[in-house]
This record gives structure tokens, sequence and C-alpha cells, in this order.
């Protein structure tokens, strides 16, 4: 059993030791699968121990010492999995990349963190570290871990997985003990990974997390939500975001559950009811998703379907999170529910693979209440979870019996937390705190203090019950010129509640009033048109039409009915806004690769669009230059519309 303060108990203080210890108590059960041509492949912990083992030797033949940094770039895949574990059982330390950075990206992040040697999945990584490979004199070899398309590759720097692996099963055979030997030098202080944050604001910077803040954080989690060897999850968020390199690789190696990686981005929801995980992450966008694809069905079904969907669906919302939650429900409502999940919620769950879900959670941005509150009712146990890359993942977690739509919950275990009294600042300290950013001191001091408190960033209150409540990043909390508060973060995400919005970035600082960016959601508003007859021809197209700025505007007029039944946020109704005529796109610079806003971009950007809004003029005119994605341009030109929406004052009267 785990101490108090997350230490294992049997000394195990790195991964590769968990991992030893899987191959030798857990040898047969399964550790991994992949998905490939269809068929899903299946792992052991004894074969996934001796894989890390054969990449280990390989990279000690090819040259990789104990402190060295090794560049991670690719989709989930078992093979980069025990690449990072390989790295790591050698004394050097992973730095994974999103796999779709652009080229540019790649080589800021490689060239940062001194990377001698990189893992690419297939020949698109590739391409990309050759594309800039002159811009990395440090970079002395490149791996690839898919060898389609690579035939005619002959660098002499490149080099195939399996041959590896190959060199490695022949250097470990004339070496006996090389692997434990070295999984044993690891020490809980040593450097574990380099996670590079999704630069908001500039740059991103190389968060440094050590064992000991993988390993106390992990272990701590794992006893608070109960996880064991027999859950099953499903790996598809990118390798490089702390939270899948947290969830899918600590928390799977130290409780030795079985990864599920999926054969693709676009098959995500297929192989997820195909597996049927225990233990589910997902961002609010993917609860969206299967909540829309219901939704669809819904209004495709036959009048008799629809109506008892209607029915029960009421049933559930009015008794399932009660039940969920074990408070007392009465006789009938309890006899309806069970009815309702034999006709209804059981089936629903079955089609969308979430059937078995016993803990799921969901965090980076606020999830809309109703949302929630549906997968909840049907009796999945989904949680919200907040945190940041800096913590090692989460600072704050919902506990099964008290979970509130509108907070992030109580400070996990381990964590202290406290609110600035005179910037509103979410502070913490706790096992997960980061090492610092890599070879970036000043930030370093900045963001830890010499105490070990750390700033977030954030601005939270707590609520009575002691859950925290996220405003905004308190770096973007301002004020209208009547002096009312505005927090942009907190009305953005009231707006993207509607499952017709995928986007919106809301203006009001120094202003007399708020107004708003809008990107629809093409597939929830095309779905949408269909129905209604609506023709269109693009994105663009369909944007631009008045049913849907109708549409919005009812999602805009919901929005400030609520906003006006809050005297701190009532002020900033949202009265003006425009539909872009294209997606903001990390691609583009405009949203970091785990779609936060960039708001400065934005801002330079679009800055004639922000300023139409609060002219007073109906359209305004836009002359964009678009990239397309075999890199040729060309030029956008078109009138936006500008459309007001109502407010309404504290009794709720239109304004």
């Amino acid at each position: 059993m785990e101490k108090p303060d997350g230490r294992d108990p049997l000394g195990r203080d790195t991964i590769p030791k968990f991992l030893v210890h899987n191959a030798e108590h857990r040898h047969g059960r399964p550790a991994m699968r992949e998905k490939y041509l269809g068929i899903w492949q299946s792992w052991s912990w004894g074969e996934v121990a001796a894989s890390v083992e054969a990449i280990a030797g390989g990279l000690k033949e090819l040259g990789l010492r104990r402190g060295d940094k090794m560049a991670i770039i690719g989709d989930n895949r078992p093979q980069l999995y025990w690449t990072l574990g390989a790295v790591q059982a050698l004394g050097a330390v992973p730095v994974p990349i999103y796999q779709d950075s652009v080229a540019d990206e790649v080589q800021y992040v490689v060239e940062h963190a001194e990377a001698r040697f990189a893992l690419a999945e297939n020949q698109e990584q590739v391409d990309k570290l050759l594309s800039v490979r002159d811009r990395l004199p440090k970079l002395e070899l490149i791996i690839f871990a898919d060898p389609r398309g690579m035939r005619h590759y002959d660098q002499p720097f490149l080099h195939d997985l399996d041959r590896v692996m190959e060199r490695g099963r022949a250097h470990n055979a004339a070496h006996a003990g090389f692997f434990k030997a070295e999984v044993a030098q690891g020490k809980g202080p040593d450097l574990a990974l380099i996670c590079y944050t999704s630069g908001t604001t500039g740059r991103p910077k190389g968060v440094m997390l050590s064992y000991d803040n993988l390993v106390r954080s992990a272990n701590l989690a794992i006893n608070f939500d109960k996880i064991n060897e027999t859950d099953e999850i499903l790996a598809y968020l990118p390798l490089a975001w702390v939270g899948d390199n947290f969830i899918s690789y600590a928390e799977a190696t130290i409780a030795g559950f079985c990864v599920n990686c999926p054969e693709s981005g676009e098959t995500v929801l297929n192989d997820l009811r195909e597996i049927g995980p225990t233990y589910f992450f997902a961002p609010p966008r993917i609860f969206e998703g299967l909540l829309a694809t219901v939704m669809i069905r819904m209004e495709d079904a036959g009048a008799i379907k629809r109506a008892m969907f209607r029915y029960f669906i009421g049933v559930a919302k009015r008794a399932g999170r009660a039940i969920l939650e074990g408070k007392p429900v009465g006789l009938s409502d309890r006899l309806l529910y069970a009815l309702g999940d034999l006709l209804v919620y059981g089936p629903l769950k079955n089609v969308l693979g979430i059937s078995r879900l016993r803990l799921a959670y969901t965090a980076g941005e606020a999830i809309g209440p109703d949302i929630f509150d549906f997968f909840r009712a049907l009796g999945i146990n989904l949680k919200q979870l907040y945190g940041q890359t800096e913590s090692t993942v989460y600072l704050c977690l919902h506990t099964d019996t008290d979970v509130k739509a509108d907070t992030v919950g109580p400070p996990g275990p381990g964590i202290e937390l406290r609110i600035d009294e005179q910037t509103g600042e979410v502070l913490y300290r706790s096992p997960g705190v980061f090492v610092g950013y890599y070879k970036n001191p000043e930030a370093t001091a900045e963001t830890k203090t010499a105490d070990g408190w750390v700033h977030t960033g954030d601005a939270g209150v707590f609520t009575d019950a002691g859950h925290l409540r996220i405003i905004d990043r308190a770096k973007d909390v301002g004020r209208l010129n009547s002096g009312a508060l505005f927090a942009p973060k907190f009305v953005e995400n009231k707006l993207k509640f509607f499952p017709s919005i995928k986007e919106a970035v809301v203006f009001g600082d120094k202003r007399d009033h708020a107004t708003a960016f809008i990107n629809i959601d093409l597939a929830a508003v095309g779905s949408w048109a269909e129905r209604k007859g609506i023709p269109y021809t693009s994105y663009t197209d369909l944007a631009s039409r008045q049913e849907v700025y109708d549409l919005v505007r009812g999602c805009i007029e919901q929005v400030n009915r609520d906003l006006a039944s809050d005297s701190s946020m009532a002020d900033s109704q949202v009265k003006r806004f425009l539909i872009l005529h294209k997606e903001l796109d990390a691609d583009d610079g405009e949203l970091t690769r785990t779609r936060k806003v960039r708001r400065r971009i934005i801002a330079e950007r679009y800055g004639d669009l922000i300023d139409a809004l609060y002219s007073g003029q109906n359209e305004v005119q836009v002359d964009a230059k678009i990239t397309f994605e075999d890199g040729r341009t060309g030029s956008f030109k078109a009138r936006l519309k500008i459309a007001a929406a109502k407010t309404y004052d504290t009794m709720r009267k239109a304004g």
C-alpha cells in the first residue's frame, strides 16, 4: 500500500523499476494493445519489458548516454511508449513532441532540448526532421518506427527501429544483466521527462519533471480513484501532452493496467466501442461529440423511439445523479430508472462504447453543465480535473460522491492550495511541483517561489463547500469601462457549451461592452443545415448564412440570460458578434496545439474586425491570406456580417 506522501513502500522510485516489477509479477497479463489494419494486436507485460530492454540495448550500442535528450514524435503507438521507457531505463531524458507540429515547431523543441537522438513514428515525421536538420547541429541520428515509404531513404544517420532492436538483443545477450543494472542506477530525484508547454504567450517552455514528481503523484491518484491492473484505457491524446504521459505511461506502469492504442485519430470513436474501457480521459469536445452523435441519431429515429428517449432521459436527469452518488431516491424513480437502463441507457452506453466505464475525467476547458449532467445521469462517473504541466497533471479532483458541474473539485491528495488575496491567483504546493523550466531559470523563478509555492496564472475562488472554481487566466481578467469585472474565458466557455459553437473569442477589456468572434462547428451546424434543407458549399459559405447567424444569436442570448443572473458577470453580456470566415487554426498560430486561444495573435491579426465590432457597422471587409495544405497560398475577400444580440438586466428583461 502507498505511503500517504505517495512514496512506494518497496522503494520503487522510477518508472522503469515498476516495469521490471511487472515483468516479474504480471508477466502474462495484457499490458498493451494496438489496432493495426483492423485487427487488435496484444502484448503482455513480459513482452513489453522484453521490447523495452531490446530498444535500450540498441540505443546503448548507438551511443545514447545517461543525461542525453531524445525527441519522440508520432501518434500513440506501442513502439513510442517502449522507446520512452528504454530512454528512461538508460538514464536519458525523453522529449515528446506534438505529432501535428509543423517543421519549425519541431525544430524549436529539438534544438532547445539539445536532443542528440530522435524517434519519428513514420515517413511524415521523418520528413519534418529532415527538412530542418541543417538547423539542428546536435541531432546525430533519427530512428523511424514505421518503415513504409522509407525504402529510398539511405542517409547513414537514419535507422529502422526493428534493426535497432535486433542490435539491442545481440548487445544484451553479450552483456548479461545489463538492463536491470541500468535501471537500478535511476533515482527518484533524477530528471524523467521534459514536456513542452502549449505556448499561449510565446515560445513553449520545457517543463522538467522528475521521477519523484511522476511516481508520487501517480501513486496518490491511483489510490484516490482505486485504479488497478484490471482497468483498461484508450490512449489517443497526444503523447507530448503531460496527461497522456501521466495516465497512459506512468499510471499504467505503476498500477499495471492495459493501454489500448487506436488505429488512427479518425477511428477513435469506433475503437472506443470495440475496447469498452473502464477508465477514460477526454477533453470536453469528445463528450460534446458523443452527445451530438446521440442527438443526431434521435433526430432520425421514429416517433415512438424519440418519445421513449425523451421520457427516460427525463427520469435519468431527475434520479440518475442521486443514484450514482448513493443518495436517497424514491422507489418509483428507482424502478423507472432500472427500466430506463434496460430500454435506453444501457443500449445507448453500449453503442457509445462507455458501458464498462467506472471512471472518467474531463479537463483542459470547462465542460457544459448540461453535457456533464447528461453523462452522470446515465450512470457514468464523469468528474472534472484541474491542473497543469507544472503540477504533474492534477491539482483538484472531484470525489465520487461530491461532484459539481461548475467547479473543479477540492484539492487532490497531497495538494496545498491558496488564493492570493491581492490578485485572486491560485497558488499550490504538491509532490508534483516541477523541477524547473529547462534552460530558463528566470521563468522558473517567476513561477516558483523559494518556499515551493507555484503560480498557476489562473484566477479562482473557493466555494463554501471547499471546491475551487476557476474564473479565468489571471492576466486575462480585466475591467469594462464601467469598472465591472471582465473574465473572457468564463464567457467563452459558456458559449462553447453549445454544440453549434466550436470556438469563441470574447473582447471587452477597457471597452464599454463585450463582443465576440464565433467559429461554428462544421459537423454539428452542417448536420443541422441538412435537416433544415439549407444548402451550402463550404465552411465560409455556411458561416455567412443568415439562418446560421440566427442560430448563433440564440445561443449568445441564452448565455446573456445566464450572465444576467450573476451580478458579478452581468455586465459581460455579449452585445455584438460576427462569425469568422475561417476556423481558428493551430497551424496559423491562432491556437496552441492543445486548442487554447492565443489572444495576442488574434488581437494583432484581426484588429480591424475587433474595431468594427465597436464601430456600429453592420458589415466589415476582410482580405485574408490563405495557406493551403500543400503549401500554396491564396487570398480571400468577403464582407462579414456583424450582428447584435439581446442583453438582459438582472430581472431578465430584454435590453
